[in-house]
């Protein structure tokens, strides 16, 4: 009849017996082992420092490209803001007509400021000086507005000055008379820039 074993593994006396090991413990290192082979490594397996720093790269990458067009976005929107909408007047003479009749006759801030250069273009001054113009005008008994051929002074390249002469009459005769002279700039046309 045969023995069961006495010893460890192979049954041979001296052989340690195997202890039971907890799971996540690290089991004894057994004779010709190393014991540091059995310490676990310092990340877990496919998270370590490459993949976070990738990571880190492909998110300040992403937060640039966002700046930079959000960016270039505004600047292209603000640019295009104040480019001369529109062609513009055939003639320095054409661009003031237009403009004193949409200021004068028709009191229309926005047609007025279709006649206006980017560079002076502001909406609230436009609308300023037409309330001015109206409540002026509120004052008389139907009031009406005329003014000479405007006549170019001087132009040189594409800059032109237009002068002219705005009368306003009354249904009870009374006359009002003011000179005015533009400064018309061409680029897409003739816009008005300067009134003085």
């Amino acid at each position: 009849m045969t023995q069961p074993p006495a010893g460890g593994a192979t049954g041979m006396p001296g052989d340690p017996i195997p202890q039971p090991v907890s799971a996540g413990a690290t089991p004894p290192a057994g004779p010709g082992q190393p014991a540091h082979a059995a310490t676990p490594p310092p990340y877990p397996p496919g998270g370590g420092p490459r993949k976070r720093r990738s990571l880190l790269i492909v998110s300040i990458v992403l937060v640039a490209a966002v700046l930079l067009c959000g960016g270039g976005g505004t600047a292209a929107f603000l640019a295009l803001r104040n480019s001369e909408g529109g062609r513009g007047a055939e003639e320095p003479q054409v661009a003031v007509d237009g403009f004193l009749k949409a200021v004068y006759q028709e009191q229309d801030a926005e047609k007025a400021a279709t006649f206006v250069c980017s560079a002076a273009r502001d909406d609230d001054r436009i609308a300023a000086k037409v309330a001015e113009v109206q409540k002026y005008a509120g004052q008389y008994q139907n009031p009406r507005f005329r003014w000479t051929n405007p006549t170019v002074d001087n132009q040189t390249g594409d800059r032109a000055t237009v002068s002219t002469r705005v009368t306003m009459t009354t249904a009870d005769e009374k006359v009002a008379d003011q000179e005015l002279r533009f400064t018309v700039v061409r680029k897409t046309g003739w816009w008005v820039c300067e009134v003085a």
